[in-house]
């Protein structure tokens, strides 16, 4: 197994701790900031285990389905931990969620014909943008301004979720209309 992979599966495995951080209280005041740096630990292993591989020539089909899997799996945890403890309305998680689960059959239709869609900057931007959001969330200072910010996040977050899907759908229409 490569590093790249290695990383991926590392972040796979931060998740749980992650979420036992943010979700219990294991470490009293401090479990938050475990969680944070957790969080921003699996975040990295993202940018780098993507940079390892196409830098190196590493790039596996485990790789092609674990990352972006990981990345979901590590998002997706923290929205529905918000979601649990009120932090975060339902609804923008369902937004996110069903946003990855419609990428991710699009994906699979187009393999199943022959066709990779690609990673688009707008995904991207939607990915630093969710992190970022997420990022602040498990901070949650209790001041105005920080917690403007945070609503300022989740709007871009959410738009973002939004564009992205509109662009993956409109550059890739084609697999709607693949017949089997």
């Amino acid at each position: 197994m490569n590093t790249p992979n290695k990383l991926t599966i590392a972040r796979v495995i931060m998740i749980p701790f992650f979420v036992a951080f943010l979700m219990y209280d294991i470490a009293g005041d401090a479990g938050k900031w475990i969680a944070l740096v957790i969080f921003i630990a699996a975040s990295i292993t993202d940018t780098l285990d993507g940079y390892i591989a196409r830098k190196y020539h590493l790039v596996t089909n485990f790789g092609k389905f674990m990352d972006p899997l990981a990345d979901k799996l590590l998002v997706c945890s923290a929205l529905i931990c918000f979601t649990a403890t009120g932090k975060l309305a339902a609804w923008i998680t369902i937004i996110i969620i069903a946003r990855e689960f419609i990428i991710s059959g699009f994906r699979l239709v187009a393999a199943d014909n022959g066709i990779v869609i690609a990673a688009s900057y707008w995904g991207k931007f939607k990915t630093v943008s969710q992190m970022i959001m997420i990022i602040l969330m498990i901070m949650d200072i209790q001041n105005g301004a920080f917690q403007t910010l945070i609503t300022v996040f989740i709007v871009i977050a959410v738009a973002l979720t939004l564009i992205s899907l509109a662009d993956y759908i409109m550059k890739n229409k084609q697999v709607l209309s693949m017949q089997d």
